[in-house]
């Protein structure tokens, strides 16, 4: 349980990351932080691979390519659903959410070894 606190706080501290290095990203506050967080792992987990499968045929066909297109509208999609996260446009959309996975795969790795130990 401490691990998935540990992780959804850092996910959110790395939104305010991307936000500050990206400036196609705006994030109000680390509460608006907290929020996109949660929303982006739960339709992570629910709409994305409803969308995968829905899309597989051009997944294939695209050498996996599209999946990068995939994690873009989730992202787009979230900024929709809330107040305190604006991205510019689908441009905005992509390059953020590679930021935003690279951050997450860092945090994932990290928390790995630190909960491993004990």
């Amino acid at each position: 349980m401490l691990k998935l606190f540990a992780r959804w706080f850092l996910l959110a501290a790395a939104l305010l990351l991307v936000a500050t290095l990206y400036p196609g990203l705006e994030v109000r506050g680390f509460g608006a932080a907290l929020m996109a967080a949660l929303i982006l792992g739960l339709l992570n987990a629910v709409v994305r691979p409803l969308l995968v499968v829905l899309t597989l045929p051009v997944t294939v066909v695209t050498l996996g390519l599209f999946l990068f297109v995939i994690n873009a509208l989730v992202f787009q999609f979230a900024a929709w659903m809330l107040d305190g996260l604006q991205v510019a446009g689908f441009g905005a959309a992509l390059i953020t959410s590679l930021l935003y996975s690279l951050c997450g795969m860092v945090i994932d790795s990290a928390l790995q070894r630190l909960f491993d130990e004990d």
